[in-house]
């Protein structure tokens, strides 16, 4: 079995509307985050790699497994949707346990199951209560558990911290992180960019259906050489400091903090910037800190797509 999810120039149209165009991807093991605002193709790329609308071209594989091949794929993928979709009159319990019948559980054997699972996303105490009387978070973690129950090797979870308090978001991650530790894939979409840089070991960044960049998020900035790079310094006498380092061909810009004491500055070229640093350092000047201003998901989106965060 491949150890990937895979995608050769996929595209999906839906008539004349765009989902994805020429995707060619692979996912690795851990937390992968797709990221972009709503229609960007996040759920497009999601219901492709699950088998849940097929290509207009192009192929995917997952973990050597075709989406074409259902009855195979979904006992290696679980997948939570945004939407609730639940039988009439159903209790949590019910629904977990009717799940794992489909995969041939005797009815005692996913009953034990379906409370082990009930039991992970910290459900037992209302295990027996009808769904419909959940509140968002709690429909949000009956469907992880639904997703998680037949114990898959892909996760694929569209928005799955929406809805969630503060202490279940912080477990729901845990879950994640640990799931991924096994070697597993995590596939998590999401436009809260914050949340992204927290939990992702990689990240796609998707706008208008095409991905615009992928890997780890340093990785993605570093081969972003067109862009420049920011970074904040806190120094002493720093008018002097800008015009010091204005001068520098690499520099675009350098602008005085509020305060007058540090600086913002753009360059296009990191390495060459901190190696003038040192030299300026050696002159006199008080440099308190240097650190990068966007080894972030959310700096990277507002480069790639022109300055516009994503709607929350």
């Amino acid at each position: 079995m491949s150890g990937a999810i895979t995608f050769d120039n996929v595209s999906r149209f839906y008539g004349d509307v765009l989902g994805v165009n020429r995707v060619t991807l692979s996912i690795p093991p851990g937390i992968t985050s797709l990221v972009g605002p709503n229609g960007s193709g996040k759920t497009t790329l999601m219901n492709l790699m699950t088998g849940l609308v097929r290509p207009t071209r192009g192929s995917i594989d997952v973990l050597g497994v075709s989406p074409q091949d259902p009855e195979r794929l979904f006992k290696i993928v679980g997948y939570s949707t945004q939407f609730d979709s639940y039988p009439r009159g159903m209790t949590g319990f019910q629904f977990i346990q009717s799940y794992l019948r489909l995969f041939g559980m005797s009815a005692n054997d996913a009953a034990a199951a379906a409370m082990r699972v009930i039991e992970r996303v910290n459900l037992a105490e209302a295990a027996n209560r009808k769904i419909a009387g959940y509140s968002k978070g709690m429909r949000q973690r009956i469907r992880l558990a639904q997703a998680i129950a037949h114990d898959p090797r892909v996760l694929v979870l569209d928005e799955p911290l929406n809805g969630l308090d503060p202490l279940v978001r912080s477990e729901t991650i845990a879950l994640f992180r640990a799931w991924a530790a096994e070697g597993r894939h995590v596939i998590v979409s999401s436009h809260v960019l914050h949340e992204v840089d927290s939990i992702s070991d990689q990240v796609i960044l998707l706008a208008n259906g095409y991905v615009v960049a992928e890997g780890q998020i340093r990785g993605v900035r570093d081969e972003m050489r067109e862009h420049p790079m920011q970074v904040v310094l806190r120094c002493t006498r720093a008018n002097e400091m800008a015009a010091r380092v204005f001068g520098a061909d690499h520099v675009v810009e350098a602008r005085l903090h509020a305060d007058g004491g540090g600086l913002l500055i753009k360059t296009r070229d990191a390495d060459k910037f901190y190696t003038m640093l040192n030299h300026i350092a050696l002159d006199g000047f008080v440099i308190e800190s240097v650190a990068p201003a966007d080894d972030n998901v959310n700096s990277l989106y507002e480069y790639l797509i022109g300055g516009e965060e994503p709607t929350r």
